[in-house]
């Protein structure tokens, strides 16, 4: 029996022994970051949507995690695990197939299978989880490659020991001989195909259906069926590996064999830890705390989780048309949605690994040519049609201004131009337009409705809505790209025409308000309007998630026009503040059951919501970077932690987290598709990014502190410099920015806004 309390740990002393641990394997090199990363920060939600501790390879097709109490958002406060997934195939859409251990007479229901965990026993790392499943008394523990998950599992008797295998939508599993079953479960009309291997043979085997009617039959298909097998238990432990593909059940068990066979739990693991070491040390920092340490390092972790590549032994099933494909070299990579990581988790694989982003960007291209539309949320399945915009623009021009140019991009800007001048722009809808896309296209407006009013076109959302300024102002950024890409092509029309686009947004200012505003179809602003609070939820009429106040700054292509419409420097910082103090005219709870994603709130500024990740950096644009530096610290000390409810709001697979990355580092891509980055504060007296080619570039920052957030001056590559800018180059070639930080602010620093204008007018 084991005893519980020979085994109990405080959580201080058993990450002492993870990270002693770790060193281990690191040959106690004490430069080895990977002891810092958390899989279970952010695992319970701020408001609306949890993080799991996913263990895979970087952006590996296999992801894993236990499977714990069904509908419960915050998955870390679930006292009990109910089963373990074969895979995650779409980031945040669950498991799809799972396996779950127990001991004793065998049941098939899962509230009765489920047994209860304890954090406190439990060790997690991005390659490597264990729990102790009390109810049961067995020890689980389980480790990926990039197709396949290695489950093992200390059983504490002998005899008795079951296996359940389940599905919850339509499935097949076959019983193969006396340790091997095969089969798939579909999922959006796309199938999963599984291979699985036990070290044992089976004492009994079969089937069950939907109604947990258990059958001695070897092979069963339906919807929510699964196979059951116990155990005499020859050696301990048993060891269950799955290989998974989407082509096939031969592909899953050829998956399975190249990936593991010939090596043991422990080399897997090994091998992981090794390739996760490499990605988590590709930035090392000096200083700061270990509290912060802890957050970087978990956000770092959260942006190699996609996109994932499911290439498997030279083909790839693709979504897009229902068909194998070769891959000729090259993977092939899908879950991405880009509402959300065009912004900030993209740019950063622009820095860390260049290639791995053209090929990326070669997988949307070859996504087009496939369905014949450029897709915004592309799954293994096909596109999701989720949010608005067409960000695709946004992505493929920051790729290519940025000089990764090895992908097609005349196939690619086809596809763009298809996307902005013949589909609809509606929220979660994809396809051809209709008549308010025809409209937008003739006054450069989507037309609003009143509150009230009945919908009178029959595409629209039901809940969604028009979000017809927010379509207007996302419309004209992406079609800014479109217009830099065409004339980089040398499509002079074409660049003229997108351009003048991108100019829609101020169709949309109303100056009588100073805020981005609904314009009725008759050219009139909806009249009554109140910035906070019109809309209705998330003022989905209107905006996406959010309100007026902050899509009133989501101008990131043309920051000076924006500058210029609210009147100047002097007074757009007023609006700045106002933003980040502007109280809510309801009770807070009243206004959080309106807008549910403006979680962090400071003032009307939401840190958890990715409309707002350029917004603090607006001030460099207007000469008072002393602000920047301030909101920066002030938003990270106050909205992250290092702790399971440590994310300011939903983490939508690497986007809030890239966005952390960056800030802790001192600089954000407020502009994706411009090479400038602003300037912040960072969080570390010395960072350095590795580079391809063996090069770094590094920050350091003397002085670095809490109180000490102010920079006093900087050089560049030992020149001084007084902008806050750095160029894409200027990283990526290697060099070294150093800052002298202090407690109050210099405010003749950064105040070089001729540098900005000229690079600009460049462009």
């Amino acid at each position: 029996m084991i005893k519980y309390s020979d085994i109990r740990l405080s959580r201080n002393v058993l990450r002492g022994i993870i990270v002693s641990t770790i060193a281990m394997f690191a040959g106690c090199s004490s430069t080895d970051f990977t002891s810092y990363v958390d899989p279970n920060i952010g695992s319970v939600a701020t408001l609306l949507t949890t993080k799991n501790p996913t263990v895979h390879r970087p952006h590996s097709m296999v992801r894993v995690f236990p499977v714990t109490r069904p509908g419960l958002n915050d998955r870390y406060l679930s006292d009990k695990i109910f089963g373990f997934a074969f895979n995650m195939p779409a980031y945040r859409m669950g498991a799809v197939t799972e396996l779950m251990p127990s001991q004793g007479k065998i049941s098939f229901d899962r509230n009765t299978n489920a047994a209860v965990y304890d954090h406190d026993l439990e060790e997690v790392h991005p390659w490597f989880h264990q729990v102790l499943l009390e109810d049961h008394e067995i020890t689980a523990m389980w480790t990926t490659t990039e197709r396949a998950v290695w489950y093992r599992f200390k059983f504490n008797k002998k005899d008795s020991c079951n296996i359940i295998l389940r599905s919850s939508g339509k499935a097949s599993f076959k019983i193969l001989d006396d340790n091997k079953v095969a089969g798939w479960e579909e999922f959006k009309d796309t199938k999963q195909y599984f291979y699985v291997e036990f070290s044992q043979p089976f004492a009994g085997s079969g089937t069950f259906l939907q109604d947990k009617t258990i059958t001695t039959s070897k092979e069963q298909t339906g919807v929510s069926v699964g196979a059951w097998m116990d155990f005499n238990m020859e050696k301990d432990p048993l060891a269950v590996k799955i290989g998974i593909s989407y082509i096939s059940e031969d592909q899953a068990k050829e998956n399975l064999y190249k990936e593991t066979e010939g090596k043991s739990f422990e080399q897997i693991k090994a091998d992981s830890y090794k390739i996760w070491a490499a990605a988590i040390n590709k930035i090392k920092v000096e200083g700061g705390t270990e509290r912060q340490k802890r957050i970087f390092y978990t956000c770092l972790y959260r942006t190699c989780e996609r996109m994932v590549d499911i290439s498997e032994s030279g083909k790839y099933y693709s979504g897009y048309d229902h068909k194998i494909h070769e891959t000729n070299g090259r993977p092939f990579y899908v879950d991405d949605w880009l509402w959300d990581t065009f912004r900030s988790l993209h740019p950063l694989g622009l820095l860390l690994d260049p290639e791995q982003q053209a090929d990326m960007v070669q997988s949307y291209v070859d996504m087009y040519q496939q369905s014949g539309w450029m897709p915004g949320f592309p799954q293994f399945y096909g596109d999701f049609p989720a949010m608005t915009g067409f960000h695709s623009a946004a992505l493929i021009w920051d790729t290519y201004n940025k000089g990764v140019r090895n992908f097609d991009v005349e196939k690619a800007y086809e596809g763009l131009k298809k996307n902005a001048t013949q589909a609809t722009m509606l929220p979660w809808r994809v396809g051809p337009m209709c008549a308010l896309d025809t409209f937008y296209l003739e006054n450069g407006w989507y037309p609003a409705l009143r509150e009230g009013d009945t919908e009178t076109v029959s595409m629209v959302d039901g809940f969604e809505k028009r979000q017809a300024v927010a379509l207007s102002m996302e419309h004209s950024f992406d079609d800014w790209c479109l217009a830099q890409l065409a004339k980089s092509l040398n499509k002079q029309d074409d660049y003229a025409y997108f351009l003048n686009r991108s100019e829609n947004y101020r169709k949309v200012y109303n100056p009588a308000t100073g805020f981005m505003s609904p314009r009725l179809a008759d050219g009139n602003w909806v009249e009554p309007f109140d910035p906070q609070l019109s809309g209705g939820v998330g003022s989905r009429m209107y905006y996406t998630e959010n309100n007026s106040f902050i899509w009133t700054f989501n101008v990131m292509h043309d920051i000076p026009g924006l500058i210029s419409l609210m009147g100047g420097n002097d007074k757009f910082v007023n609006r700045l503040d106002e933003l980040f103090n502007q109280p809510t005219k309801i009770s807070k709870w009243q206004f959080m059951g309106q807008f549910p994603d403006a979680t962090g709130l400071n003032g009307m500024f939401p840190a958890g919501n990715e409309p707002s990740f350029h917004v603090p950096y607006l001030y460099n644009y207007a000469g008072m970077p002393w602000k920047t530096q301030r909101r920066i610290r002030e938003i990270m000390d106050m909205w992250f932690d290092d702790a399971p409810l440590g994310l300011a709001g939903d983490e939508d697979g690497g986007a809030l987290c890239a966005w952390y990355v960056f800030s802790a580092m001192g600089f954000y891509p407020v502009t994706p598709g411009s090479d400038l980055y602003a300037i912040g504060s960072p969080f570390f007296s010395k960072i350095s990014i590795g580079l391809p080619g063996g090069k770094a570039f590094t920050i350091k920052a003397q002085n670095c502190s809490k109180r000490n957030k102010y920079i006093q001056s900087a050089q560049l590559n030992g020149v001084k410099i007084n902008r806050v800018w750095l160029r894409h180059s200027e990283i990526v070639n290697g060099g070294e920015l150093d800052l002298v930080m202090a407690e109050h602010p210099n405010k003749q620093w950064g105040i070089d806004l001729a540098w900005y204008k000229k690079v600009i007018e460049a462009e």
